[in-house]
């Protein structure tokens, strides 16, 4: 068994719609270095800038492999990328074409999968068996431990939570569906609720009822909940039916999935204060049976935007010959 200063370095990047972030990640989860660049609009630019991106870290670094966080659809040899609404590539074979550019192994995860190993190794995940990540921003993102080992279901694109009809004939969603659980649990949720809420009562006012009445189409998940930590009492409504819409879609998910762990993730889990203990109670008055079971332990993450990085450079990591991992912490190389 060798130390985590033997451990190769990674190399771990987040594929975002806007930007590039790139990061070198120790044996412990540790970033030590990062290269950031605006996200190509073309398949070939945006291999030209992780190439480049990789080279830069590797004229600094001795690295190992190469993750890729990609949200959307990668296949289950996370080798390709069959769909990724918001970057250039559809049926994809972006692993190959890197490993052949850089001459080191490269694989590609979900950026959801990315981010829950990454607290399942290093953060609020670690110790959790059956785990479920939620992360919320523009809407939900997912990801699923079972038995310590992702699972991303037959074809690599398990579980798709965020679209889970919970209002049938509901808000319209991008996804072509009605109702989906993240028009009513987002960034974009808060919006559209705050706007409901105000236009069913126009004389209502409060700042950010003066706010909208200004500038309608400024208003971003955001304000609403810097809104309702200034005590907004709005913004304090639509948290509330956030919270409750949070409680009753962690329920159900817990009524199929059964985890002793829920960690909730993404932009809008740090306004946890204003929402996650009531959320907690809806959670707990709504799932199936609940004084005859226990209850999964709801977290938020620890990580911060890092996580799908960490995740990536880590689920690289593993994938070198030779590597052993054992429960969440790293048990090194053997021979």
């Amino acid at each position: 068994m060798t130390g985590v200063s033997d451990v190769p370095l990674t190399v771990g990047i987040d594929v975002g719609g806007t930007n590039i972030r790139a990061s070198v990640v120790d044996g412990s989860g540790e970033v030590l270095d990062t290269v950031t660049a605006p996200t190509p609009h073309s398949a070939r630019a945006l291999e030209d800038g992780l190439t480049r991106a990789v080279r830069e870290l590797c004229g600094r670094h001795a690295i190992g492999a190469v993750g890729l966080a990609v949200a959307g659809f990668v296949d289950e040899d996370r080798a390709t990328v069959r769909f990724a609404p918001h970057l250039p590539w559809e049926d994809a074979p972006v692993a190959q074409r890197l490993t052949d550019r850089l001459g080191l192994p490269v694989i590609l995860e979900h950026d959801a999968n990315a981010a829950l190993w990454a607290e399942h190794r290093f953060g609020a995940a670690a110790g959790g068996r059956n785990v479920v990540l939620v992360a919320i921003g523009t809407g939900i993102g997912a990801a699923l431990l079972v038995g310590g080992q992702l699972y991303r279901g037959s074809y690599g694109v398990a579980p798709e939570l965020g679209h889970l009809q919970v209002v049938p004939n509901g808000r319209a969603c991008a996804c072509g569906k009605r109702g989906c659980w993240e028009r009513y649990c987002s960034g974009t949720a808060l919006v559209d609720t705050a706007l409901e809420m105000l236009a069913t009562d126009p004389q209502r006012s409060t700042v950010l009822a003066r706010e909208v009445k200004r500038e309608p189409g400024a208003l971003t998940g955001r304000r609403v909940a810097g809104a309702a930590q200034d005590g907004d009492p709005v913004a304090l409504e639509v948290m509330a039916d956030f919270a409750r819409w949070l409680g009753l879609g962690l329920a159900f998910v817990s009524d199929i999935f059964d985890p002793d762990l829920i960690v909730v993730a993404g932009g809008v889990s740090t306004s946890a204060p204003l929402f996650l203990d009531d959320a907690r109670e809806h959670y707990a008055a709504s799932i199936t049976g609940a004084r005859h079971r226990r209850l999964a332990r709801i977290r938020t993450a620890q990580l911060g935007e890092a996580a799908g990085m960490i995740g990536a450079a880590e689920l690289a990591r593993a994938a070198l010959p030779g590597y052993v991992t054992v429960g969440s912490q790293a048990d090194g190389y053997r021979t």
